[in-house]
C-alpha cells in the first residue's frame, strides 16, 4: 500500500523551508484556519483535535509560536470565513491516483490551477469520488534510521500503532489521526529522531512504478505541492 510519497516529499520540503519560507508560513496559517473552521470557530487546542494536530505539524516544519498565535486569532475573528476547504481528485500517468486538498479565497482560480498541472503532466482531473474511494485518513510519523529501531518499533507497538513498516529509510508508523500525537510523544521518549508526523491520506491501491517513470509523476506531485492554494497532496504511487 501507499498514498503518500513519504520520504521523497520530506526532501522537498526542506527546500521549500529554505528557499519559500513565505510561502509554507502561508500554506501552514490557511490549515490552522480550516481547522478552527472546522471546530466550530474553536482556537483552543485542547478541545479541537484538527487544530492541535496542525499545530504541532506547523511547529515541526519550523513555523515561529507568534505567527501561528497571530493565525489563530485571525481565524477566530473571521479571518477563517473566506477560506474554504475544496478537495479535487485527478489521474496522473501510468494510472496513478492523486487526491489534492486545497484551502482558498476563490475555489474557480484553484480549480482552473489544479486542472491546468495535471493537464500539463499528462493526468487529468476527475470527478468527484473518481479516487477518493482509495483513500483512507490516517497518521503517519517517520523515523530516522538508526541502530534502535527494533526497540522503536516495539515501542510504537506497545503504544498503539496500527501498522509499522521498515524502509530504506527507517521505520513509517501509522496510527489513528486521533493518537497521531500520542504514539509520537512515546517514540520521542525512547529516542527516535522523527522525521515527520502528520495527519495523511493513504490508497489502497498503491501503484509500483519504474525507476523511469517515477520522475514524471514525482514532477506532477512536486508541481501540485507548490501550489499556493494547495495544503496537502496525496497519491497512490509508490514514490
Amino acid at each position: 500500500m501507499s498514498g503518500h510519497s513519504k520520504w521523497s516529499q520530506i526532501k522537498r520540503s526542506k527546500g521549500a523551508l529554505d528557499q519559500k519560507r513565505g510561502l509554507l508560513y502561508s500554506k501552514l496559517g490557511k490549515k490552522i484556519s480550516i481547522a478552527v473552521k472546522e471546530g466550530g470557530g474553536s482556537g483552543d487546542p485542547s478541545v479541537n483535535y484538527k487544530l492541535k494536530s496542525t499545530i504541532d505539524y506547523a511547529k515541526d516544519q519550523g513555523m515561529p509560536n507568534d505567527n501561528i498565535e497571530r493565525a489563530i486569532k485571525a481565524a477566530m475573528g473571521g479571518g477563517a470565513g473566506s477560506i474554504t476547504e475544496a478537495i479535487y481528485e485527478g489521474y496522473g500517468p501510468f494510472g496513478t491516483a492523486f487526491l489534492v486538498e486545497t484551502a482558498t479565497d476563490n475555489t474557480n482560480r484553484t480549480y482552473q490551477n489544479i486542472r491546468h498541472i495535471f493537464s500539463k503532466h499528462g493526468g487529468s482531473i476527475g470527478a468527484q469520488n473518481s479516487v477518493a474511494w482509495q483513500f483512507e485518513t490516517k497518521g503517519q510519523i517517520l523515523v530516522k534510521r538508526d541502530n534502535s529501531l527494533e526497540r522503536i518499533e516495539l515501542a510504537a507497538i506497545d503504544a498503539g500503532a496500527n501498522d509499522v513498516r521498515e524502509s530504506e529509510e527507517g521505520l513509517e508508523v501509522y496510527t489513528t489521526p486521533i493518537d497521531l500525537k500520542k504514539i509520537k510523544d512515546a517514540l520521542t521518549s525512547v529516542g527516535a529522531k522523527i522525521a515527520k508526523a502528520d495527519i495523511i491520506k493513504e490508497s489502497s491501491q498503491g501503484v509500483d512504478l519504474t525507476e523511469e517513470q517515477k520522475p514524471k509523476v514525482d514532477s506532477l506531485f512536486a508541481e501540485l505541492e507548490s501550489d499556493e492554494d494547495v495544503i496537502g497532496v496525496h497519491t497512490s504511487a509508490n514514490l
